[in-house]
């Protein structure tokens, strides 16, 4: 069974919103009661997890959902200013070309992606999205993906930057791949030991032109995916 559907995270994967992220997170800081971040310290935080991270700036997870609202209402704000990251709209539009379904799982607000993709002309290249999901819910959506668009697992391929993107994707039996670029490290993705690890997004194109799909034989096992090249 074919790959049919690949499946972008937005914050980090597709859209360059690191930097506005912990600006509006600080300028939260004192409201919510929990410690701003300084430059010396933002590096050090793409090692962790959300769950360490959260953990390290001591906020009660009550007010987790609280900060959460109030960042993407603030970034709706800041959408103008916000970039692609350098070289997805040209990935983007290579995948569409190929005749894969392209789709959006994201914690963020349906309105600030779908006000990104026009402002860079992008709307046209997804299928789906599904926005607002819960900090650690992404998993819940994608079998609910999977189920509406009467897919198999292995039909479907996750995109994402964060440790949680990789755990979503095992927890939903879907192939992922974790991207260097975004809010978490290499070596922290790495620990979570997605299907793939890239660095930049010509690499998504290669993994996909060199993909093997898993073959059902006759005793109906299914062979593992494999690269080649």
């Amino acid at each position: 069974m074919a790959l049919k559907v690949i499946v972008f995270d937005f914050d980090g994967t597709l859209a360059d919103t690191y930097d506005a992220f912990v600006e509006i997170a600080n300028s939260l800081s004192g409201e919510f009661g929990y410690k701003p971040v300084n430059e010396q310290e933002q590096e050090k935080l793409k090692d962790l997890s959300a769950r360490d991270l959260i953990k390290q700036s001591e906020i009660s997870v009550f007010k987790i959902p609280f900060v959460l609202k109030r960042v993407k209402s603030e970034l709706t704000h800041k959408i103008k200013e916000l970039e692609p990251i350098k070289d997805i709209p040209y990935c983007l539009q290579q995948l569409k070309s190929q005749g894969y379904s392209l789709g959006i799982i994201t914690s963020n607000a349906e309105g600030n992606v779908v006000s990104f993709l026009e402002n860079h002309e992008l709307e046209q290249l997804f299928d789906f999205i599904y926005a607002g999901t819960t900090l650690f819910g992404k998993h819940k959506i994608i079998k609910k993906l999977l189920k509406e668009k009467q897919l198999l697992p292995r039909e479907v391929m996750y995109i994402g930057d964060e440790t949680r993107d990789i755990n979503s994707a095992k927890k939903s039996h879907v192939k992922c791949v974790g991207v260097t670029w975004g809010f978490n490290s290499s070596e922290a993705l790495a620990k979570q030991e997605p299907d793939f690890l890239i660095n930049n997004p010509d690499e998504l194109i290669t993994i996909l032109d060199n993909y093997q799909y898993p073959i059902i034989d006759d005793q109906s096992h299914v062979n593992p995916l494999t690269m080649e090249g």
